[in-house]
């Protein structure tokens, strides 16, 4: 009987207060929607990819491919044999491919621009001979000869491309030149997305321009009636680890080659998308985190203030024989019912905010069939919400169960437990300590260990700005409370005297503002500290006058270096080729200079031996020397992606300098360690201008002289950072704005607090109305009262995140971050937003004390 009551009584509440209902279901819609829209967003964009894998090796029984993306993949050799043996080995049909990626410009001559997608070469089988589905050509022909590509109808659209246009393709790796070709055909591809470019070329053009001639990118096979694609695989399994015997190879066949059947690589391909996706999907769920967080701290502030204001209601309840479990079980029932309403609503945001990011990224070349709306996400949404809602409200009912009926019906604004907080400030203070030394002494070391270290004092700082907020509150507040109280008079000293009275609600409100932006601070010195090294970088490292690097981080062919030392006043073009290899069993990356000394267009600190590479020398930084144990005079063997040991010595050691890579080997080691089509330039073409040339007139001649490469864009010193840093810049605009969220919800948290505390003093405003405070005055109050709160919430911020982001900085210097830069042209603007927020999140919350009436007020209950 009782427990009906008081579902009755909780139901009548909830009515009675629809505005407080509101602030309240709000807060937990905005924390729930960024989770329902992060799974129904990568549910949606895996479910896509999902259906363009059905289609990938389609058809293929068994495909031979190298387990080292860099090598130069399947020997013809081994093809050889294959063929010969197709009858032993169950074997119908085989065919061989070959691809890369390549630049096709459009009718205008100008790059097809891909948003990200794919743009790659590949080869055209023949129907009787292709192994799987071919793209089907649905206008001219296909490919026959050198000169002649057919393009999937997507690009040829995007490009205005017809049967029959002129255009030009560039390779992105190797040494080719740019080619003319003629688009003899179009042609629909099962895998094709929205920015996706597929040239088709004959299979002669496709091996000279994507293999070194005496290799294949893939193997694919048909099997024989009677025999399965698991019967096939295994058989070919065996024959080349045979094979490999019988040539005395030691190696193991499962390090050299995979041999899938065509279900495994389609599951393969689906796997590491969704590798992918998880990654994204953790990013996106660890900001909806944040958010929940934030809301957490406004849920439990506005139940702790709706107890408070109930505390009369809920002792009487008390006294006619509620027991306290029928009070707790009335305050949860009311955070129940705004958890389910918060998380329905939270879920029909989410799919809003999935299908903006659906609409953007379909936009950027990813594909989607529409928007998957699934169980998990539903689910996941209302989960949230109510278990977030119920925590919150849990230490609140907890503290009105145990209110003694007599004591809560003498003060009705007495908040329940708000007794001394120094057992709280205490605890807080040991943990604070504990976590300032464990910033202090991780700040002091370089690599993941210190890093660790500074994650976990972070952790134990903001544990102990939480518990030491409130007592930190009464003299932060009351200090700079004291500043605006002269010009306001006593205005702002009932406005300072607001803000401390309850410390626990002023810490709590204010919390929300704090973590935000104590990430954004973070971001900012991270961010501001990677442009500062990449300026440093520049000015200090290259010698350079000009740089010509591909648009959109694109690879550029190594002719590019000899078309830019055509350009009349050019005196030194050097580019550090690209490559990758295996010591000790790891994978390493390293780079080799390419046209010249990297002396003459960097500056090289030599610390031992001498910069000159000789064909088999290795010239490394400090720090790989440190990392890896490696002495001057050494010998390092490296292995090829091929498998070919190749041996080098270390013949010189130099300063780390990001603006060259930390590991470079002589030309004759790179070209052994390197097949001819992966050989690409890693980072800029470096070019210094002959002494009285004018930098214009280099700039014209360099643009010239690239122009063919379609992607290739020159720079000058200053452009070059420039770009860097905007890439940097996007990266953090886009963190910022998914930090947008626990702003926007420290903001309601401001306006639902302030709101709640107006109905909690309606008597003493209309006291204040009734001695002669006009509504201007009122409306200041609490402007000021906001701005105090929103202010001490920015500062602990911007302690918490400078404390934090300055050591994590510093150990990211073994990574190459020259420096901690401290932006605080940031800070500062987020000190002045705080206050321009307290204002913003005050105005309906003033408007609505001022229209208080004294009379009405006084004789309210």
């Amino acid at each position: 009987m009782a427990s009906t009551v008081m579902r009755k009584v909780s139901l009548r509440s909830l009515a009675s207060h629809k505005l407080r209902l509101i602030l309240t279901v709000f807060s937990v819609v905005l924390g729930t929607s960024f989770v329902a829209g992060a799974v129904i967003f990568t549910s949606t964009v895996g479910g896509a990819f999902n259906s363009i894998f059905d289609n990938v090796a389609k058809g293929v029984s068994v495909e031979i491919s190298a387990v080292e993306q860099q090598s130069s993949g399947i020997p013809n050799a081994v093809v050889d044999d294959l063929t010969k043996n197709k009858k032993q080995l169950g074997i119908d049909r085989l065919s061989t491919g070959n691809t890369g990626s390549v630049t096709l410009a459009d009718a205008s001559g100008r790059a097809i621009q891909t948003g990200g997608a794919p743009s790659v070469g590949l080869s055209y089988e023949p129907a009787d001979t292709a192994v799987g589905e071919q793209p089907t050509i649905v206008d001219g022909r296909a490919p026959e000869r050198s000169g002649e590509i057919a393009v999937n109808s997507e690009a040829a659209s995007k490009g205005d491309l017809k049967v029959g246009s002129k255009t030009k393709v560039v390779v992105g790796a190797g040494l080719s030149k740019p080619m003319e070709v003629t688009v003899v055909g179009i042609t629909e591809m099962p895998s094709s997305t929205g920015g996706y470019v597929g040239v088709l070329f004959d299979r002669a053009s496709a091996a000279k321009l994507f293999s070194d001639g005496k290799h294949v990118a893939t193997v694919d096979l048909t099997a024989r009636p009677g025999v399965t694609d698991t019967q096939l695989r295994d058989a070919v399994h065996a024959h080349l680890a045979k094979l490999i015997e019988q040539q005395g190879q030691k190696i193991d066949l499962d390090k050299v080659y995979q041999v899938r059947t065509g279900e495994q690589v389609r599951e393969d391909q689906k796997a590491s998308i969704d590798q992918f996706l998880t990654i994204f999907r953790t990013i996106l769920l660890a900001f909806a985190g944040i958010g929940l967080l934030v809301g957490t701290f406004i849920i439990y502030n506005t139940f702790s203030m709706i107890v408070a204001q109930r505390n009369r209601e809920l002792a009487l309840l008390r006294a006619i024989g509620a027991s306290r479990k029928n009070v707790s079980r009335s305050v949860l029932l009311e955070a129940l019912i705004v958890g389910v309403i918060g998380g329905v609503l939270g879920l029909a945001l989410g799919i809003g905010i999935a299908a903006a990011m659906i609409a953007f990224t379909e936009s950027q070349g990813v594909p989607s069939n529409g928007i998957e709306v699934g169980a998990g996400a539903i689910g996941a949404a209302i989960f949230v919400g109510v278990v977030v809602t119920l925590l919150s409200a849990w230490i609140p009912a907890r503290r009105a169960s145990r209110i003694p009926p007599v004591e809560a019906m003498r003060e009705s604004t007495v908040e329940p437990g708000a007794g001394s907080l120094r057992t709280r400030t205490l605890i807080g203070a040991i943990i604070g300590v504990l976590g300032i030394a464990a910033l202090v002494i991780g700040g002091l070391g370089e690599g993941t260990g210190p890093a660790m270290t500074v994650g976990l004092g972070a952790v134990l700082a903001i544990v102990a700005v939480v518990l030491t907020a409130p007592a930190i509150s009464r003299p932060v507040v009351s200090a700079f409370g004291a500043v605006f109280e002269k010009p306001f008079g006593t205005v702002g000293k009932l406005a300072r005297t607001n803000a401390v009275r309850n410390p626990r609600r002023t810490a709590a409100t204010a919390f929300a503002l704090t973590l935000g932006l104590m990430l954004v601070v973070i971001i900012g010195t991270l961010g501001w500290s990677f442009k500062g090294t990449v300026d440093s970088a520049v000015d200090k490292g290259l010698r350079a006058d000009f740089v010509v690097t591909g648009t959109n981080n694109m690879p550029l062919p190594l002719s590019v270096v000899d078309y830019v030392k055509e350009a009349e006043g050019a005196e030194k073009v050097v580019a550090q080729a690209y490559g990758a290899a295996k010591y000790d069993g790891h994978d390493v990356y390293l780079s080799s200079p390419y046209g010249g000394n990297i002396g003459d267009v960097a500056s090289i600190d030599v610390l031992q031996g001498k910069q000159e590479l000789p064909g088999d020398g290795l010239l490394i930084s400090d720090t790989t020397a440190r990392d890896n144990g490696w002495k001057l005079g050494q010998h390092v063997m490296f292995v090829s992606t091929d498998g070919d040991e190749v041996p080098t010595t270390v013949t010189g050691v130099f300063a780390a300098n990001e603006a060259i890579a930390s590991m470079m080997v002589g030309w004759d080691s790179y070209e052994k360690l390197v097949p001819n089509v992966m050989k690409r330039i890693s980072g800029p073409v470096l070019v210094v201008a002959k002494p009285g040339v004018k930098a214009d007139d280099l700039r014209t001649q360099l643009e010239d002289a690239t122009a063919e490469f379609l992607t290739a864009q020159v720079q000058d010193r200053s452009q070059f950072k420039n770009s860097i840093s905007s890439q940097i810049d996007q990266m953090m605009i886009t963190l910022y704005a998914l930090l947008g969220l626990s702003l926007v919800i420290a903001v309601l948290g401001i306006i639902n607090t302030l709101a709640l505390s107006v109905v909690e003093r309606k008597q003493e405003i209309g006291m204040l109305r009734a001695v002669g405070m006009s509504r201007g005055q009122v409306r200041r109050t609490i402007y000021l009262e906001s701005t105090y709160i929103a202010v001490f919430g920015a500062l602990l911020g911007t302690v918490l995140g400078l404390a934090i982001g300055v050591p994590l900085v510093r150990t990211l210097a073994h990574w190459g971050l020259d420096g901690v830069v401290v932006p605080w042209a940031l800070i500062g603007g987020t000190l002045v937003g705080a206050a321009v927020v307290g204002v913003v999140a005050a105005l309906w919350p003033a408007v609505t004390a001022a229209r208080t009436r004294p009379l009405e007020a006084i004789t309210a209950e």
